[in-house]
C-alpha cells in the first residue's frame, strides 16, 4: 500500500506521470524504476537471491536471466583472459 498525506493512494500512475511531466526528463515508465533498482542492487553487490525476493520473482532463474549481466562477476573471466593476452605497456 502506498500512502500520501495520511491517505491511501489508489493509483500511483497518475502521480508518477505528473512527476515525469514536471521534471521534463522525457519518457520514463514505472517499470524503469524497477529495472534501475534491480541493476543498482546487483551492481552494488546485493546477492541475486535477495534482489529476486525484492522484485517478487518466483525463482532466481528469472532474475538471473533478466539481470545477470549486471552482476559484477559476470564475464569477469572473459575480461581477465584479455588482460593476460594483452599485457599493459610499461608493466
Amino acid at each position: 500500500m502506498v500512502e500520501y498525506a495520511g491517505g491511501q493512494i489508489k493509483s500511483i500512475r497518475k502521480g508518477f506521470q505528473g512527476a515525469v511531466t514536471r521534471s521534463k526528463i522525457g519518457h520514463v515508465r514505472i517499470h524503469d524504476l524497477r529495472h534501475t533498482a534491480a541493476v543498482t542492487m546487483l551492481s552494488s553487490g546485493v546477492p541475486l537471491e535477495k534482489v529476486s525476493q525484492v522484485l517478487g520473482h518466483s525463482n532466481t532463474a528469472i532474475t538471473f536471466s533478466t539481470y545477470g549481466r549486471y552482476l559484477p562477476e559476470h564475464m569477469a573471466d572473459a575480461v581477465d583472459i584479455l588482460d593476460v593476452l594483452n599485457p599493459k605497456v610499461g608493466r
